[in-house]
């Protein structure tokens, strides 16, 4: 490609003549400081160019010179634990090379190029191997063995193929005489291939309860975490970063403010990994773009976050992608398309937001890889509507794709309701599947209980409606019972504690015998004539219910079938005082 010459700047996208050659999503370095930026459109020998970096001091005449490649991830043994900008420079690299704030072009290898991995082979010289088979390991970490895979489209007979300690730059073996090395690169933008697209079933475990067992997204599966400012999307993620049933998670913060993702960046290093007790840090891929930071810089970050995601799925994991947030991604993709003047749509997004989300978000899924392994990436993206408003473009396109969405509530925020999931708004598209999974492998009962569970709660809204014109003593007495189940519904098992030992993580098994303890209680209500909603309310079991959240399994189990002993015990004596009134003409006392 012959060497341009920038004709005009406009924000993050410039624009350059004498450009023949070039191609699109070819990565190239502009003016004299090689700032990266990335081509998106050609017309002759006029190249229009979205640049990742800060574009003041730029001028006119400045030179544009090629790569020749497009923009590409370093995929190798050292991505986990490490923290990224969203083009893949490691943060403490560059921090090292520039100081505390990036000088524009710096450059940082993605991977340490001096660390040695020790590399044991799979496969045997002399093998016909094909692309995607695995044919050696390296100890990421202690719980992770990094699968060293043949890149895609590759394929021949393996020779020189050896055990030792190895840079990611060193052949390790070579196919039909092509060097083959621990690292392979590959395009943020084209999707890694697999052999067949697995339907989702198995659930994704996330330990918080109203996700479980009434909102559930299975591993492959895609959720949407909408809601205004301060109504905990944040601390959602981060607790599914924490608790998910997954082996790898890649956290994107993308074009979050500078002060969320410091909180992100100094609380997760010191995170403990609840099942192996080492820090999470060492699943984790951290990639930090906040909102200071150029606006291009954070559509290039979700692709990074994706690519990086899709890699471990080939490997056999599970990853959970947790995408912080899309609305600032939607965001960027503005603000470039009004510097291309393209048509705007609604409300000043460009006409294809829908497309750019779906071709996100059908990257996730559970696939039989092309080593034949099966492998997931559950993509969770959180959504921040302005003012909540829902009806905004970025929330309504995310939602015409993904299958769960878990709607955030101000009010439900307010009340210190945590997760501040609306109950009455929020779906999953995925019951029917984790309903199964949940019968063969927790109990036959659950998707009874979450039927019966959803049916009191929307009986509750319909009450609170009544009582705002009437008053609760109007209501009959049964309703009001209702109203006091209900009411242990929400606050005795749906909210939850992020920040409690025992609380912040909810087992499936406890999950269940909670739910069916509160529906035990409803039942054995139900049994009475006239039920007094006061008296129910200071039972000795309500009180006890009240408090099993913060008990552990162990503790917990006792407790249960305590509980349920005294609910029979004390409702047998309700029952009794029932009898006496009616023999003696009067209402039970």
């Amino acid at each position: 490609m012959e060497n341009g010459r920038i004709a005009r700047i406009s924000g993050p996208v410039i624009e350059a003549r004498g450009m023949l050659g070039a191609s699109i999503n070819e990565v190239v370095r502009v003016g004299r400081e090689g700032l990266i930026g990335e081509v998106i459109r050609l017309n002759k020998d006029m190249a229009t160019i979205q640049v990742y970096e800060e574009t003041s001091g730029l001028m006119p005449g400045e030179p544009v010179e090629g790569t020749g490649k497009p923009l590409s991830l370093e995929l190798g043994p050292g991505l986990l634990g490490s923290v990224y900008d969203g083009i893949q420079r490691p943060l403490e690299t560059v921090r090292q090379k520039s100081g505390d704030f990036i000088a524009r072009g710096t450059e940082a290898p993605a991977l340490d190029r001096k660390k040695k991995w020790r590399f044991k082979p799979l496969a045997k010289n002399g093998e016909q191997v094909k692309a995607g088979q695995i044919i050696g390991t390296v100890q990421e970490s202690k719980e992770i063995s990094h699968k060293i895979l043949v890149p895609p489209h590759t394929e021949g007979k393996i020779s020189d193929l050896k055990e030792g300690d190895f840079s990611v730059e060193e052949t390790i073996a070579k196919i039909d005489g092509k060097p083959i090395k621990l690292m392979q690169e590959w395009p943020v933008k084209k999707k890694r291939p697999y052999l067949e697209k697995l339907p989702p079933s198995e659930l994704l475990t996330t330990g918080q309860r109203v996700i479980d067992f009434l909102f559930p997204v299975p591993k492959g599966g895609t959720a949407s975490i909408p809601g205004p400012f301060g109504s905990g999307k944040t601390v959602v993620q981060q607790q599914l970063a924490k608790w998910a049933d997954a082996e790898i998670i890649v956290y994107v913060g993308c074009g979050e403010r500078g002060n969320e993702m410091t909180e992100v960046l100094t609380q997760f290093p010191k995170l403990v990994d609840p099942k192996t007790g080492r820090p999470l840090m060492e699943r984790t891929v951290l990639i930090a773009n906040t909102s200071n930071m150029p606006v291009a810089a954070r559509e290039a970050s979700i692709y990074t976050g994706i690519t990086i995601a899709e890699y471990y799925r080939d490997q056999g994991f599970n990853v959970a992608l947790m995408a912080d947030s899309t609305s600032r991604w939607a965001e960027a993709l503005r603000e470039v398309s009004s510097r291309l003047e393209e048509m705007p749509g609604e409300e000043g997004y460009p006409a294809y937001l829908g497309t750019r989300l779906a071709e996100f978000y059908e990257r996730a899924g559970r696939v039989k890889a092309l080593s034949g392994k099966i492998g997931s990436v559950s993509a969770i993206g959180a959504v921040s509507p302005p003012g909540g408003d829902f009806s905004e473009p970025v929330t309504q396109n995310t939602l015409r794709t993904v299958k769960v969405f878990w709607g955030l509530d101000s009010s439900l925020s307010e009340r210190r309701h945590f997760p501040s999931i609306n109950w009455l708004s929020s779906y999953s598209l995925y019951i029917e599947q984790t309903g199964k999974w949940l019968a063969e492998h927790v109990s036959k009962g659950w998707p009874k209980a979450r039927e019966k569970t959803m049916a009191l709660l929307k009986k509750e809204a319909e009450l609170l409606e009544v009582v705002q014109i009437i008053g609760p003593d109007a209501l009959p007495p049964k309703e009001r019972v209702a109203l006091e189940i209900a009411r242990m519904v929400r606050e005795d098992f749906l909210q939850q504690s992020a920040y409690h030992e025992v609380d912040t993580f909810c087992p499936l098994e406890k999950q269940l015998g909670m739910i069916e303890t509160i529906l035990f209680l409803e039942e054995q209500a139900s049994t009475l004539e006239f039920p007094d909603a006061k008296r129910i309310s200071e039972l000795e079991s309500v009180q006890r219910i009240s408090r099993m959240k913060a008990l552990p399994i162990g503790e917990f189990k006792k407790e249960m079938k305590s509980v349920r002993d005294r609910i029979e015990i004390e409702f047998a004596e309700l029952k009794k005082r029932e009898l006496l009134a009616k023999k003696g003409g009067g209402v039970a006392k």
